[in-house]
C-alpha cells in the first residue's frame, strides 16, 4: 500500500488553509498514493473562538467537511483528515476528530481523541486542550482497502496501550499518528517515540505533522513529517516545509518480520503491582489497575 503523509503549517483562516491543502493532496495523489493523510488541526490552528465557530458535523452540509469529501473523490483515494472541530453534546468543548474519507468522499471512520494534551512546559508553553475540547471514550480501528488501520492524535503517542489494543488486539496494520508536536517535546520525544511505538507493535507508523510558525505567528510547531517501518527504521522524513513524504508499506515484509521475531505472540497475562507497593515504591497508583 502506497501511503503519502502531508505536512502543513496552517493558521487562522479555513479557507486560506483549504488553498494550502487542495494543492498538497493532489501531488500527493499524483505521486501514486492511495492513502494521503493530513495531520493534526488540519483546518485551523488559532483563538479558542474561531475553532468553536467552525465547529460542525461531519456531514456533508457543513461546507468544510463537503471540501475534503470533494478532495477525495476528485483524486480518487483514501483521505485521512488527522484533526478537525467535530460539535459535541458541550457546545463549548468540540471533539478533536480525526475522520477518515474513502475514494468517493464517502465517511467511513471517525476518532475521538482519547488523551488531552494538559502541560506546562517548562521554557515553553502552557496548553489546557480540555479547557476547550472534549475527550473521546473509545478506540478506532478502521479499514482501508483490505487492511485495518488504527486511528491515533498526536499526544495519543505517549500511550503505548492504546497502541497495543489497536494492532496486538484489535489487528491493525498500520497506525496513523496525525499531529502538531510542540517544538520541546518534538526535539526530545518525537523521533524516539514514534520509533518505539513501530518497533514495540511491529506495525508501520504513519505521522504527518504540522510544521512552522503558524499565522498570525504565536505558535511554532515541530514538523519532521515521519513514516516509521514495523523494524524501526524511518524510511522517509520531511524536515521543514510544505511538502508530502511518500512510501510503499510493505506487509509482506513485515509478516516475515513477525515470524522472524514473535514478539506480539510471545506476550502473557500478568498479575498487576499492589496497588499499595506502588504508592510505597513511588510510583503514581491508578485507578483500575489492569492486566496486560
Amino acid at each position: 500500500m502506497r501511503i503519502a503523509a502531508v505536512q502543513l503549517c496552517v493558521g487562522d483562516d479555513p479557507d486560506a488553509n483549504l488553498d494550502q491543502i487542495r494543492p498538497l493532496v493532489a501531488a500527493a495523489a499524483a505521486d501514486g498514493a492511495r492513502v494521503v493523510a493530513l495531520p493534526e488541526n488540519a483546518l485551523y490552528m488559532g483563538p479558542t473562538a474561531g475553532k468553536l465557530a467552525l465547529a460542525g458535523p461531519l456531514r456533508p452540509e457543513n461546507r468544510h467537511f463537503a471540501a475534503f469529501s470533494e478532495l477525495a473523490a476528485r483524486h480518487g483515494c483514501w483521505l485521512l483528515v488527522g484533526g478537525f472541530p467535530e460539535a459535541s453534546a458541550d457546545k463549548a468543548r468540540p471533539y478533536n476528530t480525526a475522520f477518515l474519507l474513502d475514494p468517493t468522499g464517502g465517511l467511513t471512520s471517525r476518532y475521538r481523541k482519547l488523551h488531552l494534551f494538559d502541560v506546562d512546559l517548562p521554557g515553553g508553553p502552557r496548553l489546557c486542550e480540555s479547557e476547550h475540547t472534549r475527550a473521546g471514550d473509545t478506540a478506532v480501528v478502521a479499514r482501508v482497502d483490505e487492511t485495518l488501520v488504527g486511528l491515533t492524535i498526536c499526544y495519543d503517542l505517549r500511550f503505548p496501550e492504546l497502541f497495543r489494543a489497536l494492532v496486538a488486539d484489535a489487528g491493525a496494520r498500520l497506525v496513523f499518528v496525525p499531529s502538531a508536536f510542540t517544538v520541546p517535546t518534538g526535539r526530545a520525544h518525537w523521533h524516539v517515540l514514534l520509533r518505539a511505538r513501530a518497533i514495540e507493535n511491529q506495525c508501520w507508523i504513519i505521522a504527518p505533522a504540522q510544521g512552522g510558525r503558524h499565522p498570525p505567528g504565536d505558535r511554532t510547531t515541530y514538523g519532521h513529517t515521519l513514516i516509521v517501518n514495523p523494524w524501526g527504521e524511518v524510511v522517509a522524513e520531511l524536515g521543514e516545509g510544505l511538502g508530502h513524504v511518500v512510501a510503499e508499506c510493505d506487509l509482506g515484509s513485515q509478516d516475515a518480520m513477525r515470524r522472524q521475531l514473535p514478539a506480539l505472540i510471545h506476550r502473557r497475562a500478568f498479575e498487576a503491582p499492589d496497588l499499595v507497593t506502588r504508592a510505597e515504591a513511588g510510583a503514581p497508583a491508578t485507578q483500575g489497575a489492569s492486566r496486560s
